[in-house]
């Protein structure tokens, strides 16, 4: 037992004390009062940063100070939302991408109605059918007024003299002419049959009457197409000869008024 005891007393023998560990740890003072972690829980006062001795160590952080971080409100809309924007305001009527544009047809029609007036001729060279498919249908149901349906005659002439009159004025111009520049015309100066074909829904025009105002109606309708065709196409001094086809085109809708 005696052997135990001195080896007991041996193993346990040594120079480290505990009082040494708060000496030489991490550098603190061994004063209660400077040493932080020696103060009793509760006590410890945290909104003071701790000093490491150790200029390796982390450094504290800052004390939260309970202000949230708030986004600004202004919006700034994304390129791509900019763009369709711009491009929505920027975009034509919806009846003026179709073609159908009211001023210029009253500007023709008006042209049409007065044959001593000075045409247009960047607003007529435009390809407008709106107006002569109306003039068409107006025409064809002035026709029907006066028991004769004719629709099929109406536009199966049309076809044939728009599709003649285009090959005589690329003919006869320099510049040349779209098929439909020249349907667009030949449609708006037939204005002056629908007044021929109302006349004949209230008296009859195969007496003297009726062929003196079918004879002018041909030439008020053969004068101003013929007087746009020169105008948009730069052709003087040509009136007469673009003149004579057109009055072939109406005299043929003027018998389908008169008989």
């Amino acid at each position: 037992m005696s052997g135990f005891d001195n080896l007991n007393t041996d193993f346990y023998q040594s120079s480290y004390s505990v009082e040494d560990q708060n000496q030489a740890g991490y550098g603190y003072s061994n004063s209660n009062n400077e040493n932080p972690y020696n103060k009793p829980y509760g006590q410890y006062d945290y909104s003071q940063p701790m000093a490491y001795a150790s200029p390796g160590m982390m450094q504290p952080q800052q004390p939260y100070t309970g202000q949230i971080f708030q986004p600004s409100q202004t919006y700034t809309p994304s390129p791509a939302q900019s763009m369709y924007s711009s491009s929505f305001d920027d975009e034509p009527p919806l009846l003026e991408e179709l073609g159908i544009n009211f001023d210029h047809i009253w500007q023709k029609t008006l042209t049409v109605l007065h044959p001593m007036k000075v045409a247009d001729g960047s607003i007529m060279n435009e390809t407008d059918l709106a107006g002569p498919m109306v003039f068409c249908l107006a025409f064809g149901a002035t026709l029907l007024l006066s028991g004769k349906i004719q629709f099929g005659y109406v536009y199966g002439i049309s076809a044939i003299g728009c599709l003649g009159m285009y090959c005589l004025l690329n003919l006869m111009s320099m510049t040349g002419v779209s098929f439909g520049c020249v349907a667009s015309v030949l449609g708006y100066c037939l204005l002056p049959m629908i007044l021929l074909s109302s006349f004949a829904v209230l008296l009859s025009l195969q007496g003297m009457v009726g062929i003196i105002l079918t004879a002018a109606i041909i030439g008020w309708c053969s004068l101003s197409a013929s007087k746009i065709f020169i105008s948009a196409l730069a052709m003087d001094g040509q009136q007469l000869l673009v003149a004579y086809p057109c009055a072939l085109l109406y005299g043929v809708f003027a018998l389908i008024s008169v008989f």
